[in-house]
């Protein structure tokens, strides 16, 4: 019979966030010599697989703000955020289904059809031709974005050995901010050479290019489906990891209310492009605060869930301030920081809570919850700077949000099974 929460074994009733350091675990002490990140960076494959599924998840960083100023050419910011919003929940529809559809089977074909349908809403969205088919190609688009994040995580544990998958997930996150910092300017740069469109372009090729390198690598062709026991809920019959997705979610919804707010207080400083800058800032503090994480077996030593949402949460309290634009620059790179750390936390948690055969999907489920959230902030910020006019209400979403998340984790830290 498929396994429920009730008949788990005792071993995987780990708190969600609670990861300490354990004889034979990623963080023993006597690991910490082969645990470097240079260490997976040597082993085979792993160099490839990650740059490769980084240049195409470049849209993630790309799309949103290339559809804001698409959007901003003609329609309003309610407008704008709602194809923000659009895309993300698509992509929170796509990304578990496509990756179950990858766990049962194999990668290479779900990535190659995945990108074509991405593609083609990209181009459908770029041609106008009404606010409801512009609406519907954003969907599209992000529902066909190719599920790299969760077809990349399950192959760490066929390319390394069990003391280093640890490392690779802090890396891949870590790294996975450059998508933050590139994305940004890749949308500036594609814009300032063929107009409001050219942004949709850049994201469709990248994700092209990065499925392309991604799906003919000797270890994504290899891999294959973990045979189990199928039940139609798939992971989400864990309860503790319907505890972490819903952290998630919340997380999720403070940074993609950011992406609004910050458009919106570049408009009130006099100059749009500020958005794409303040967003590469927050995520070069997080890739400075992922890297770190790796760096430091102590901090991960100490790290629990709980702890983590709550220093995202104070991180992004002082935006609230909203100074001038140098100062926020610097402002938005210390509310990127805590963001790695969080995520790695949840993605271990995540990959001891999943029934066998479901990991690719219980990653799915987490980048959806994400995305979900971060639809949800984006579109309601969307809403609250234009019946407001105050720049300071778009930054609120983000501290209110972790602040609950953090009230959840603890509230139910002990009592979910």
């Amino acid at each position: 019979m498929p396994e429920t929460p009730a008949t788990m074994p005792e071993d995987a009733d780990l708190r969600p966030g609670d990861v300490e350091s354990r004889p034979g675990s990623p963080d023993s002490p006597s690991n910490d010599a082969d645990t470097s990140a240079l260490a997976v960076l040597r082993a085979p494959q792993t160099a490839r697989v990650l740059a490769a599924s980084l240049l195409g998840r470049i849209p993630l960083g790309a799309a949103p703000l290339a559809l804001l100023i698409f959007a901003r050419e003609t329609m309003t910011l309610t407008v704008a955020g709602l194809l923000v919003g659009a895309y993300t929940a698509g992509m929170a529809v796509g990304q578990p289904m496509l990756a179950r559809v990858a766990d049962r089977w194999r990668q290479p074909p779900v990535l190659w059809l995945a990108m074509i349908v991405s593609s083609l809403g990209f181009a459908l969205a770029a041609a106008h031709v009404n606010l409801p088919v512009t609406v519907l190609a954003a969907a599209i688009a992000g529902a066909g974005a190719p599920p790299f994040e969760s077809c990349l995580r399950v192959l760490w544990r066929d390319l390394l050995p069990a003391h280093q998958v640890q490392t690779a997930y802090t890396l891949d996150i870590a790294v996975q901010e450059a998508i933050f910092v590139l994305g940004p300017v890749v949308t500036l740069a594609a814009v300032g050479l063929a107009g409001p469109t050219g942004g949709l372009a850049a994201a469709a090729l990248f994700q092209a290019v990065g499925t392309a390198w991604f799906a003919t690598s000797d270890a994504v062709r290899r891999w294959r489906g973990e045979p189990a026991v199928r039940h139609w809920a798939g992971p989400l019959r864990s309860g503790r990891l319907r505890l972490i997705l819903a952290a998630l979610l919340l997380v999720g919804a403070g940074v993609g209310s950011v992406t609004v707010a910050a458009t919106g207080y570049a408009e009130a400083s006099g100059a749009r492009s500020w958005a794409g800058w303040l967003l590469a800032a927050q995520a070069t503090g997080a890739l400075a605060g992922g890297l770190l994480y790796v760096r430091f077996a102590s901090l991960r030593r100490h790290a629990t869930l709980p702890r983590a949402t709550a220093v995202f949460a104070a991180g992004y309290l002082p935006l609230l301030l909203t100074p001038a634009p140098p100062a926020m620059l610097a402002l938005m790179a210390i509310s990127g920081l805590a963001l790695p750390p969080l995520l790695t936390i949840a993605f271990v948690a995540i990959d001891e809570v999943a029934p066998p055969g479901t990991v690719a999907e219980a990653f799915a489920w987490a980048a959806t919850a994400f995305s979900v959230g971060s639809a949800a902030g984006a579109a309601v910020n969307g809403v609250l700077l234009d019946a407001s006019g105050q720049v300071t209400v778009g930054f609120l979403i983000a501290p209110l949000a972790a602040a609950t998340a953090t009230g959840l984790l603890v509230l139910f830290r002990g009592r979910t099974r």
